[in-house]
C-alpha cells in the first residue's frame, strides 16, 4: 500500500483528478472518445471528463453524503464509453439513447475490471430515458450532472474553458495540456 510522507496511507481523496483520468486512459481506450462528437460540437471525451470533474466538485461539497470517489470518477469517465459515432446513419446506432449504456458497459467490462458502483453508473446514467432508475448515490449524481452538461454543450459556443477540464481532456486524449497563464505548459 502506498503511503504519504508521515506514514498515512493514500486514500481516494488524496489522488488528484488528473491522475485518475491519466490512469484510466492508460488502462483503457478512453482516448478514443476524442474521435466522436457527443452534443453540439463537444467531443465525447470532453463531455465525459466534464461530467467526472463536476461530479467530483459536487461530491466534495456534499461530503457528508459519503460518495465513493474513485468509483464515482471512473464511472463518470466511462458512462459514454460506447466508442462509435452515434450521428452515423448506421442502423446499429438507431435508438442510441436507449442502447448506448449497455454498449458502454460491455466495452468497459471488456477493457477493465469494474466494481458494482461503476457498472451501475454506466448502465443507469440515461434514466429516465431508460426505465430503470439508478440505485446508488454515485449513479444518481452522474445521471443528474450528465443532463446538465448535455444541455450546456448543446447551447454553448465554447464549452468548458476551465483549465482543469481542458488539462484532463488533454491527458486522456494524449495531447499537450493547454498553456497556463504566463506561458508555462504545466497542467493544473
Amino acid at each position: 500500500m502506498r503511503r504519504l510522507p508521515g506514514g498515512r496511507p493514500v486514500s481516494p481523496a488524496d489522488v488528484s483528478f488528473p491522475d485518475v483520468v491519466r490512469r484510466l486512459a492508460e488502462a483503457s481506450r478512453l482516448g478514443q472518445e476524442a474521435a466522436y462528437v457527443q452534443h453540439g460540437a463537444t467531443r465525447c471525451l470532453l463531455h465525459s471528463v466534464a461530467v467526472a470533474y463536476y461530479c467530483d466538485c459536487l461530491a466534495r461539497r456534499l461530503g457528508p453524503l459519503g460518495f465513493r470517489r474513485l468509483p464515482l470518477l471512473r464511472g463518470a469517465l466511462l458512462h459514454d464509453y460506447f466508442l462509435y459515432d452515434w450521428h452515423d446513419p448506421d442502423p446499429a446506432h438507431r435508438l442510441h439513447g436507449f442502447r448506448h449504456p449497455a454498449r458502454a458497459l460491455a466495452n468497459a467490462r471488456r477493457d477493465l475490471a469494474l466494481d458494482p458502483v461503476e457498472a451501475e453508473i454506466i448502465l443507469r446514467h440515461m434514466f429516465p430515458l431508460t426505465p430503470v432508475p439508478p440505485r446508488c448515490r454515485e449513479a444518481v449524481l452522474v445521471c443528474l450532472v450528465d443532463k446538465v452538461c448535455s444541455v450546456y454543450e448543446i447551447f454553448s459556443r465554447r464549452p468548458y474553458p476551465n483549465r482543469r477540464i481542458q488539462s484532463a481532456y488533454a491527458l486522456a486524449a494524449g495531447e499537450k495540456p493547454p498553456d497556463r497563464p504566463g506561458g508555462s505548459a504545466q497542467p493544473v
